[in-house]
């Protein structure tokens, strides 16, 4: 009986153990590891989308074929010139063939209008120390002043003259307002021609000045079309591939304004010195015709 009374007891005494709060956690401990263990899995696999990403990146080589990049190096203008479109090329090679012979007219026109002036001052002192229509007639057509359009205009005159001598007509007396009549014409003739030949190159110069920032601006919005879609073609906006292409388009607009400005100063300026010329062959026109006017009265 006492054997069994015991036996009851360890049995009743294993129950409770089994049942005890503190004893039914502990084969959850391997449950609850696995369970610490579980959230390592997606703490490895984080760097998966960073290995992921370049592949999303579009391949540099073909967005900088697309845009005419790839030079990884600093850009230049030369640079620039050479990895530019086909068409923005010759937009550009235009504008420096323009702007080339723009800068020649320019000298030109600089040393033209130099030593025009200073020929013609050289002209008048001569002319105005002449005492006769003879005097007159040969300083304007010697040879020191040959070309100078005030001489032509004293020489065109002088030479009416001399032909209305030759014909036999009465060039003094009552027949001398019609004689300084001729020679008024005669002068005329040549001064009509005197805007047209100290114009020479302006026309150029005002459509190289007119048109070369608009001809630039189109080879800027041809090359930034052209690299907007490689932008499309390659799904990057990086902005290190896609540069070169908008920087090669900018350029055609600052050759466009490097032609133009110097142009339309020079073509201001030199329209400027050529009224101012247009007016002094008006003074001398009168002070021509004063003179015949009176030489003739004279009976010379």
């Amino acid at each position: 009986m006492n054997k069994t009374n015991t036996l009851l007891a360890l049995a009743g005494a294993a129950v409770l153990m089994a049942s005890s709060p503190a004893l039914a956690q502990a084969p959850a401990a391997p449950e609850a590891a696995t369970t610490a263990a579980a959230p390592a899995t997606p703490a490895a696999a984080t760097p998966a989308p960073a290995e992921a990403a370049p592949a999303a990146e579009a391949d540099p080589a073909s967005v900088a074929e697309a845009t005419g990049g790839g030079h990884g190096g600093s850009l230049t203008p030369i640079t620039m010139f050479m990895i530019a479109h086909p068409v923005v090329k010759v937009v550009m090679i235009g504008l420096l063939l323009a702007s080339i012979f723009s800068w020649t007219l320019l000298i030109i026109k600089l040393l033209e209008l130099g030593g025009l002036n200073r020929k013609t001052d050289k002209f008048l002192e001569a002319f105005r120390g002449a005492r006769t229509i003879a005097d007159m007639r040969k300083v304007a057509t010697s040879d020191e002043f040959d070309g100078n359009p005030l001489a032509d205009m004293a020489a065109a005159a002088t030479d009416e003259i001399e032909l209305s001598r030759q014909a036999g007509l009465a060039v003094t007396g009552e027949h001398r307002d019609s004689v300084v009549m001729r020679a008024q014409m005669a002068v005329a003739a040549v001064q009509a021609g005197l805007a047209s030949r100290l114009s020479t190159g302006q026309q150029f110069q005002a459509s190289v000045g007119s048109s070369g920032p608009f001809i630039g601006l189109f080879g800027t919005v041809y090359g930034i079309m052209n690299s907007f879609i490689g932008i499309a073609e390659s799904n990057t906006t990086n902005l290190a591939v896609v540069a070169p292409g908008i920087a090669e388009a900018l350029l055609a607009t600052g050759i466009g304004l490097f032609a133009a400005i110097p142009a339309v100063i020079f073509y201001n300026y030199f329209n400027t010195r050529i009224s101012a010329y247009g007016n002094r062959s008006d003074g001398f026109f009168a002070e021509l015709m004063n003179g015949i006017s009176r030489q003739l009265e004279k009976g010379a």
